[in-house]
This record gives structure tokens, C-alpha cells and sequence, in this order.
């Protein structure tokens, strides 16, 4: 048993390196995942992952697989989603979560056709479902670039980011920040969604932000805790996603997020806030 979990990482050095970009992406992606769940903003975060794929595409046409300039470009199309839809939802009577589906669908089409027109249907591949075993040191470097931006961010405005969670209106009345913690955690947002799509793509890179955090949301009912449990989730997915990966010949992206999907539907069914809890039998205890 050991064996079969430790010598891959031990004897691939590509293990490894899947191995350190999943956990770095599980540090960082995970925590923001609670926030947009704690916001209802899950779908959005989904909208987003499309969003920065016509960015990506772009650099892929002009330069290839590059990271730079595909980490570039998705940057600058996410940026541009995230603000055209927040201007939308400001200047007409669309709401937000309406704009960010129109802007998403239609970065999604342009995004396919950009790459259709260069690239084969294993480019397409690589983009929208990723390569987290063939991460090289730029890649790395990146996700843990993002990761450190993003701790150091979310530690400094946690009582803001707390704040815009539970009344976004008091914290815009007693505080300027309100605007501003918004956009800042759009930015996160888009942030480790491109440091994702390294590894998963732009298709399934949400998935390692959004599903460990519903599953610790099962588990603890704290925003602190939820963020520690959602990292441990998301470490417990992407190691048992490689190994299933690897022993079982699957793709890496998907196996860390079907796994990450059983720890989901475990903690759904098993969870103390769980859909079977209410119905175990109770301990009545006796006073004296």
C-alpha cells in the first residue's frame, strides 16, 4: 500500500512536480472557493474560468504553448469580464449574475474558434482541460507566485472579505472598502483561475476552487475552519486524482476534480450538516 502511494512520487520527477502545482493551487484556489460559496457567487467563479479563455487563445495563436503569454492574455480577458459585467449590472437594469452569463457564453465560442483556427484538436485539448503532469518550472513558479498574492491578500482583508459575506451593505455604510473588496476579490478570483488553467485547463480549473469548499461546508459551520477543511480537502483530491491517474491510466485534471467530487458527495451524505444526519437517532442524555 505504501508503494503504491509513495513511489510514484518517488521515482517521476513529473509526479513530483504535478504533485507541488496541485498542492499550491489547493492552498490557494480553495480558501477564495469558500468565499465565492459564502457569497453565492459560485457560478460565477464557473463564468469566470470561460471568461479567460479567449486571453489564453490569443497567446496560444501569437506564441504557442507558452505560459507567459497565455497567462497574459487570460489575465487581460478575465479583468475584462469581470468589469464589463460589473458595469453592466451598474448601468442597466440587468443584474450581475445575468451579464456574467452573456459575457461568459460569448468568451467561451470566441475562446474555441481562436484555437480551432491554429491549433489541432490536442491543442484544444490541452487548453481547455490542461496538463498538470507536464508543469515545468515556470509553470510552478507562477502558482506559487499566485498563491503567495493570494494568502497574503485574503489574511490582510479577511474582516473586509468576512464583512462583504455576511452584509455587504453595513460594510459599504460603516467603510469605503465595500467597492473595493469586491474588485479585489474578483481579481483573486481571476488570478487563481489562470494559475488553474495551467494545470487543469480552463474548464476545470473552477472545479478545485468551488468543490473542496462545499464539501468543508458540510463539516464546520466557521469561516476560518471552512477555509483550513477546504484545504485539507483539496490537498486529500489532487493526491488521490494523481494516483488514480496514475495507476488507472486516466487523465490527471479530471481525476484530481472526480475525486475532489466523491470527497463532495462523502461529506454530502456522511457530513454533520449532511442530508443523513438529521436522520441518525439522537443521544438523549440523562441529568442527574
Amino acid at each position: 500500500m505504501v508503494d503504491w502511494v509513495v513511489a510514484p512520487f518517488l521515482e517521476f520527477a513529473f509526479m513530483q512536480r504535478a504533485l507541488a502545482g496541485a498542492l499550491l493551487l489547493s492552498l490557494s484556489a480553495c480558501p477564495v472557493g469558500v468565499f465565492l460559496m459564502l457569497r453565492r457567487m459560485s457560478l460565477t467563479g464557473d463564468a469566470m474560468s470561460h471568461a479567460i479563455l479567449p486571453g489564453a487563445a490569443a497567446g496560444f495563436l501569437l506564441y504557442g504553448l507558452e505560459i507567459v503569454p497565455m497567462t497574459i492574455g487570460g489575465l487581460i480577458a478575465g479583468a475584462i469580464v469581470a468589469l464589463g459585467a460589473g458595469a453592466v449590472a451598474r448601468l442597466t437594469v440587468q443584474r450581475e449574475d445575468a451579464s456574467m452569463a452573456a459575457f461568459y457564453l460569448v468568451s467561451l465560442a470566441i475562446g474555441v474558434v481562436m484555437v480551432s483556427l491554429r491549433g489541432s484538436s490536442v491543442d484544444l485539448m490541452h487548453v481547455l482541460f490542461g496538463t498538470v503532469l507536464a508543469l515545468n518550472d515556470d509553470a510552478l513558479w507562477l502558482i506559487g507566485l499566485v498563491a503567495a498574492v493570494t494568502l497574503a491578500t485574503t489574511v490582510l482583508l479577511w474582516r473586509a472579505l468576512v464583512g462583504e459575506c455576511l452584509d455587504p451593505l453595513f460594510l459599504r455604510s460603516v467603510s469605503g472598502l465595500g467597492g473595493v473588496v469586491h474588485f479585489v476579490f474578483l481579481g483573486l478570483v481571476v488570478l487563481n483561475l489562470v494559475a488553474g488553467f495551467q494545470a487543469l485547463g480552463t474548464l476545470l480549473s473552477v472545479g478545485l476552487m468551488i468543490l473542496p469548499g462545499a464539501a468543508a461546508r458540510f463539516w464546520v459551520n466557521d469561516a476560518v475552519a471552512m477555509c483550513v477543511a477546504s484545504v485539507g480537502i483539496g490537498i486529500v483530491s489532487s493526491l488521490g486524482g494523481l494516483l488514480l491517474s496514475y495507476h488507472a491510466s486516466l487523465p490527471s485534471g479530471p481525476a484530481i476534480i472526480l475525486s475532489a467530487g466523491v470527497v463532495y458527495l462523502v461529506s454530502l451524505l456522511a457530513g454533520p450538516r449532511g442530508v443523513l444526519r438529521p436522520a441518525l437517532p439522537r443521544r438523549h442524555h440523562r441529568t442527574a
